[in-house]
């Protein structure tokens, strides 16, 4: 080997490049870390947030963003920012000379989940303030993101009737029930929940006016659809009496 001219030639060629690249590295690595070189001036937001306190955005950014253009922490940024209340996503990027680009996802509220968080559309829980007068899902701990896609699927078949979703339950043994915004309580059971509720809205203009009259001062209208053919209404009377009037319709 140490007789070998050629070899050792193209050893030492070898050590020399890596060497000047190392030391180039280090050069440019040195000077990208200069607090004068490309300092940051601004942050651009690609929209304007809805729900995303400004005053809390400001606060993020004064607290978080160091250094210049290339040393700022982009990861750490962006963990920080999408622990904002109503923040779901955030993705950043570097704009040269002096900028960063931040785009913020927020969260879209459809409904209140187990009346301490909020569900956003994409059926994920978040904890947020909000005013706004939404639907309340009700289940157990993982059953956020099949909730929210039955809600959809059961509001868009009662609005057929002018009606719509008012609460959605999921109990811990899977069986579903729907509250509707004039007071009528579904019962759809475990399984075939679409089917049973396609032939409620088909059946219902005809017997409507029969359910109504079974209210009385402070009942509560329970409609039972676990029927193969039909459904049976009952009221709830206050105190938790059942009235003893029961429909069936097939």
């Amino acid at each position: 080997m140490w007789d070998n001219a050629i070899l050792l030639r193209n050893t030492a060629n070898a050590l020399i490049l890596f060497s000047v690249f190392a030391m180039l590295y280090g050069i440019a690595s040195y000077v990208m870390r200069l607090p004068g070189l490309l300092p940051l001036q601004s942050v651009r937001l690609s929209v304007v947030p809805q729900r995303v306190s400004a005053v809390d955005l400001l606060k993020v950014m004064r607290s978080e963003v160091r250094g210049n253009l290339f040393t700022v922490d982009i990861e750490h940024l962006r963990l920080s920012l999408e622990k904002l209340p109503w923040v779901r996503n955030v993705s950043i990027r570097r704009e040269f000379p002096n900028r960063l680009a931040v785009q913020l996802e927020e969260h879209q509220a459809v409904a209140r989940w187990n009346n301490s968080s909020l569900v956003n559309r994409q059926g994920e829980i978040f904890v947020a303030n909000s005013e706004q007068v939404l639907p309340s899902f009700i289940g157990q701990d993982g059953t956020s993101i099949e909730i929210a896609q039955l809600y959809a699927i059961f509001n868009q078949q009662v609005a057929a009737l002018g009606l719509s979703v008012t609460q959605i339950t999921l109990s811990p043994r899977h069986a579903w029930q729907a509250r509707l915004n004039n007071g009528l309580v579904l019962e759809l059971g475990r399984e075939d929940m679409q089917q049973r509720l396609a032939r409620f809205v088909t059946v219902y203009p005809y017997t409507e006016n029969r359910i109504q009259k079974a209210e009385g001062s402070g009942a509560a209208k329970y409609v039972d659809l676990r029927y193969r053919n039909g459904f049976a209404a009952r009221q709830v009377l206050k105190g938790g009496e059942r009235g003893m009037n029961r429909w069936t319709a097939s």
